[in-house]
């Protein structure tokens, strides 16, 4: 992104405490989780910015006491030719935030993917369910203190 186009788009979100940094050449803006949603309207809706697309999304388990997930959104704006990671850091105790569907459509399948394999709760997600292991499944396989060989009889296996 060019210095002119990363200018316009902190003067576009100076009401918001942002902290900006850089992926191999692409900004990335650490976002409060609080903020997201209204962020998120202002990348997609302004005429200069235009990120009308979120590509993916990835939920990641650092492992830490405070802040242990977070929530990376890769967006591409089709019209300028530019790419923006979003992310958002979450509580270890309770990982939760807004989901992105309202802003982005495509959002909705990769946080269900976050909720199903790693926990994190989208609040007002259209249909928040697992998408890969059972309804009923209570553990999370994709955090790293889940068991490298799994949890022995958790899930019901076929008989061979």
């Amino acid at each position: 992104m060019s210095e002119d186009k990363l200018n316009l788009l902190k003067s576009r979100l100076t009401n918001f405490k942002i902290e900006y940094t850089d992926i191999n050449g692409t900004p990335a803006l650490y976002i409060n989780k609080e903020d997201i949603l209204e962020v998120c309207k202002i990348l997609k809706e302004d005429e200069s910015l235009k990120f009308n697309s979120c590509v993916d999304a990835v939920s990641v388990d650092r492992f830490e006491k405070k802040n242990r997930f977070e929530m990376i959104y890769n967006l591409v704006s089709i019209d300028n030719n530019e790419r923006l990671f979003i992310k958002i850091k979450l509580d270890s105790k309770n990982p939760e935030m807004e989901s992105l569907i309202p802003v982005w459509k495509s959002a909705n399948w990769y946080e269900r993917e976050a909720y199903d394999l790693m926990g994190i709760n989208f609040l007002n997600h259209p249909d928040l369910r697992r998408m890969y292991m059972p309804e009923n499944y209570e553990y999370h396989p994709l955090r790293k203190d889940f068991p490298l060989m799994g949890i022995p009889d958790s899930i019901p296996l076929p008989n061979k």
